[in-house]
């Protein structure tokens, strides 16, 4: 959700320098948490943002989202949370996030149930609407919040995922004997309304196209569930906290936020090695000894020239297909109009086969520079489309955000005639770099997936290259894209075998 712009970073041309250890290339969480970490360890990095969205995008003199977001909280990560205090971050991070008023709510064609946190007013409500039959829910629901923490001490342990080799298959299958929680289906199975609603909120959680493992079906969607939170700017807001701190610790940054000049125009190699990047409208070439790719794997794809003569790389970004993707609606509409009792994010049973369930997110309405109206909200909604639709046209792209029109003129018929603007990010944003990316695909991999979980291997053909983008760990979400970057951190310094020197 866009909040206040986040605090403009240094303005500059291009960095002084030209070589480095290693260069980050593209916007995604896991990159940028390894950016972070490697420079607090004293390592010289560039990160080059490349397809990068900005804090998001504007139309009709608002500052819109790209789609809702939901983040969990540090404590349903534990390695996750142990890198953020490493660089620092955990205390700014925890004082920005905050829960939705409702935690979440439920509405279906006859019903509406608030999830609160606090357990007797959650089961109140379920009683309330269901009865008896809402208690076992209820039971099963609760059993739920809980699930992923049995699987917690397998991730604490840094577990070698994607296994590169025998050896860290032979390794990963070890620890896996040891961890039975990683096996334990989900409890919230039902077929009733709620339990079938709940479950819908999985596809916001990972990134894995119809997911089929116990661990996979199960951790993203308890952390979802636990702590749906809110963080200021959504996935962009999250992004910049992170750039900010790479800055801090004497790291190089090429973003929208700062320069014109950060699109990267091609990779450069030296035989079978990774060694630059060229950037579009510069004749400079950043050299390093290692690149992180932390963007899509068909965008890097495009960057290579020559592909012949890199096809063992070439070959693995194909193994990655894009099947879906959140197309979301945004609407202006005065804060009066809403439906009392709506709350700040919500899931919708659109009892629509294609959409599926909706997830509605309540925003700020912010201007283009980012001056609140306290009497606006912007209702941002998105459900998951199949990515063939993207090959039928504009009107059929329309025809999708009229659907989702028309659920949300049920959902809150007051206001029918008092809409100040929609914009669909996928129509609306095209004028910005990357928009087309799409904010939360789900992807295929034609690769044997470790735990279920698992998608394209970090290491690659080219040695000195590695993976830390979302397609690595696809069935863990969000979670997995920082665990890309934290493993990718460590494997860096193993490339490397340079002593890190802690900087504060």
């Amino acid at each position: 959700m866009p909040a206040a712009r986040p605090k403009q970073l240094p303005s500059t041309t291009a960095p002084s320098r030209h070589v480095y250890d290693v260069i980050v290339l593209g916007s995604q969480l896991g990159g940028a948490l390894a950016a972070v970490m490697l420079a607090k360890r004293g390592y010289g990095v560039l990160l080059v943002e490349h397809d990068g969205t900005g804090p998001g995008y504007e139309h009709g003199g608002y500052l819109l989202p790209y789609a809702p977001f939901i983040a969990p909280s540090l404590k349903t990560m534990p390695a996750v949370e142990e890198a953020f205090t490493e660089v620092g971050l955990t205390t700014e991070l925890q004082r920005h996030q905050q829960p939705h008023v409702p935690e979440l709510q439920l509405v279906m064609p006859h019903h509406r149930l608030d999830l609160h946190a606090d357990p007797a007013r959650r089961s109140a409500e379920f009683v309330r609407e269901f009865g008896s039959e809402g208690e076992r829910v209820l039971a099963d629901l609760s059993a739920s919040l809980r699930q992923h923490e049995p699987s917690d001490a397998f991730f604490k342990e840094e577990p070698p995922l994607p296994p590169d080799g025998l050896l860290e298959a032979w390794n990963l299958k070890r620890r896996r004997g040891q961890h039975p929680g990683l096996e334990t289906e989900l409890r919230l199975a039902g077929e009733d309304a709620p339990s079938r609603l709940l479950r819908g909120l999985r596809p916001f959680a990972v990134h894995l196209d119809h997911p089929t493992s116990a661990l996979a079906r199960t951790r993203p969607l308890s952390q979802a569930l636990q702590t749906p939170w809110r963080y200021p700017g959504g996935r962009d807001g999250l992004r910049q906290l992170l750039f900010e701190r790479l800055q801090e610790l004497g790291g190089d940054l090429l973003s929208s936020s700062n320069t014109d000049t950060y699109v990267v125009e091609e990779l450069h190699f030296e035989g079978s090695r990774f060694s630059g990047v060229k950037l579009l409208r510069s004749d400079t070439l950043y050299r390093a000894s290692c690149l992180v790719s932390a963007t899509d794997a068909g965008a890097l794809r495009r960057l290579m020239t020559g592909r012949k003569k890199h096809r063992g790389l070439s070959d693995q970004l194909d193994q990655s297909t894009i099947k879906s993707f959140l197309f979301a609606v945004n609407w202006v509409v005065p804060e009066a109009m809403l439906p009392r009792g709506m709350g700040e994010l919500l899931l919708l049973d659109t009892e629509d086969a294609e959409l599926g369930a909706l997830l509605v997110q309540l925003h700020p309405a912010r201007s283009a520079d980012g001056k609140e109206d306290p009497s606006l909200r912007v209702v941002c909604a998105g459900g998951f489309v199949p990515a063939s639709v993207r090959d039928l046209g504009e009107s059929y792209l329309q025809t999708l955000a009229q659907r989702i029109d028309a659920h949300l003129n049920t959902l809150m018929p007051f206001t029918q005639g008092k809409r100040l603007l929609r914009s669909a990010p996928y129509l609306d944003a095209s004028a910005v770099r990357g928009s087309r990316l799409m904010p939360h695909p789900h992807y295929v991999v034609d690769a044997e997936a470790a735990l279920g979980v698992t998608g394209l291997k970090q290491q690659t053909p080219t040695k000195n290259l590695l993976l830390a983008g979302r397609e690595v760990l696809p069935g863990l979400g969000l979670e997995g894209e920082f665990l890309a970057g934290i493993r990718a951190t460590r494997l860096i310094q193993e490339m490397l075998k340079k002593k890190p020197v802690l900087r504060r």
